[in-house]
């Protein structure tokens, strides 16, 4: 199983990293929207946790090239509390759920094994 992890912040990426190994996830990382849209491509990962604020691409304009490439894709959100909208936002272009950041191990897992799951 491979799992995509996008965020601009090392920081972040590096906390998902730590509760996602033990799950023994083949972890690719992304520091962008662009980036993300060509690891997705290259590695077609089981799924992607993305951030919606980055650099260069942001992560709704990634998940909509990402859907347009694989519109089976499963993309889960991550993002901070202030950013309701684009979180709703998010899920009517078809994420299929979001993390809300700070997130707990319990919530990133019970929610990636959810989307992984449905």
């Amino acid at each position: 199983m491979r799992i995509l992890i996008v965020d601009d912040a090392p920081f972040i990426r590096n906390q998902l990293k730590m509760i996602l190994e033990p799950l023994k996830f083949e972890i690719i990382e992304a520091s962008d929207g662009e980036e993300a849209v060509e690891k997705y491509k290259q590695f077609r990962p089981n799924i992607v946790t993305m951030d919606i604020t980055m650099p260069k691409e942001n992560g709704l304009k990634a998940l909509q090239n990402i859907l347009a490439f694989d519109p089976k894709a499963k993309v889960i959100m991550v993002t901070s509390l202030g950013h309701r909208t684009r979180v709703l936002e998010a899920i009517e272009k078809g994420a299929k759920y979001y993390i809300v950041k700070p997130f707990s191990p319990d919530k990133v897992r019970d929610t990636i094994l959810k989307v992984l799951n449905s």
